[in-house]
């Protein structure tokens, strides 16, 4: 009875036997994924106290990892990646494996747990990650649909819930909405009440329906103001129209979210948008903010009761084996995505 008391700790905290290196895709210098990107086997990563070792099964590809990967705009290198080189050589941020590992103050998880969430390191075999960061994967995805959800349906349901205040009845424009982030945002705000349009280009538009939306306007066809249409929410994701612009679809007392920006600029790449939205708030009705998610355990039980529920499913459109993730990266960055990209390990 004693000897089995003195193994348990053991036991608790390690799933198998050690493993001291691993695959990975790594960079020293910023630039774009073929020109700085490789497989390397390199040392297992230690971990902290209050983190996990997982073991990754599968990591989602957003639109952060080529920001981080590139260090642009510039300004991205100063929020902790890194001012001359980055300063965690392996890539990717969602994922989705089994504990392998717990540090010693880790009392929420166990080796051997099917989990999801964030790390900083997910395109290798094994990553750290913080515990309150990670949340039970969904009983109803496989580990593909998991990894594809973290860092994109939180940054979602933040938008719709907190930034938006969607409320039942509310007309919600999506821009963006065939993309990782758009695909969450259609179908929380359908579980928020909301009589939801879409906006997205002429091979997306039967995507963008089949994930519930009321309306989709092809941007190619049309502008999002054609119509006449004013909107209670707008959350636009990673567009690049003006302020001016957006203004004009939206409600006298309408509130406009910020998701993202991509203009390309190397300096600003689209945060001027992000600085302006608040400062030109406080002058006009409408309301302008911009998106600050977090990353918590908290939320990611809330997208997994909506998952389980079957009110939101992954979107996912190719999967890519870890030695291609230069391929992977590269086909999201182009913009042919239809919904998540994600690497398999």
């Amino acid at each position: 009875m004693g000897a089995e008391q003195h193994d348990q700790p053991a036991q608790v905290r390690r799933l198998t036997a050690e493993v001291t290196t691993m695959k990975a895709i790594v960079q020293d210098t910023y630039g774009e994924a073929e020109d700085v990107l490789g497989v390397a086997e390199i040392g297992r990563p230690e971990i902290a106290d209050d983190e996990v070792l997982l073991r990754v099964h599968a990591a989602g590809v957003d639109r952060g990892v080529w920001h981080i990967m590139t260090g642009l705009p510039y300004p991205i290198r100063l929020m902790g990646y890194g001012v001359r080189a980055p300063s965690t050589r392996v890539r990717g941020r969602e994922v989705a494996g089994r504990v392998e590992m717990i540090g010693k103050d880790v009392t929420t998880l166990r080796p051997g747990d099917e989990v999801y969430g964030i790390s900083e390191g997910s395109f290798a075999e094994y990553a750290p990650a913080r515990a309150d960061k990670l949340a039970p994967k969904p009983k109803n995805l496989t580990f593909v649909q998991a990894a594809a959800t973290p860092v994109s349906a939180l940054t979602a349901l933040q938008a719709v819930r907190d930034s938006g205040q969607v409320q039942p009845g509310q007309k919600v424009l999506i821009i963006g909405a065939s993309g990782g982030v758009g695909t969450f945002a259609v179908q929380i705000a359908k579980t928020y009440g909301a009589e939801v349009t879409g906006v997205c280009s002429t091979t997306k538009v039967d995507l963008v329906r089949s994930l519930g939306a009321d309306h989709v306007i092809d941007y190619a066809i049309h502008d999002i103001t054609h119509a006449g249409q004013r909107y209670d929410v707008i959350l636009d994701i990673g567009g690049n129209r003006s302020l001016t612009h957006l203004r004009r679809a939206l409600a006298p007392r309408g509130t406009l979210v910020i998701v993202g920006g991509e203009t390309g600029g190397r300096w600003l790449g689209g945060v001027d948008r992000l600085l302006r939205a608040p400062l030109l708030s406080r002058f006009v009705g409408q309301k302008l903010v911009t998106l600050t998610n977090s990353e918590n355990a908290q939320d990611l039980i809330v997208l997994t009761e909506l998952i389980e529920s079957g009110a939101v499913t992954p979107a996912v459109d190719r999967t890519y084996p870890l030695s291609e993730t230069v391929a992977a990266i590269t086909y999201m960055h182009q913009g042919h995505a239809r919904g998540k990209v994600v690497i398999t390990v």
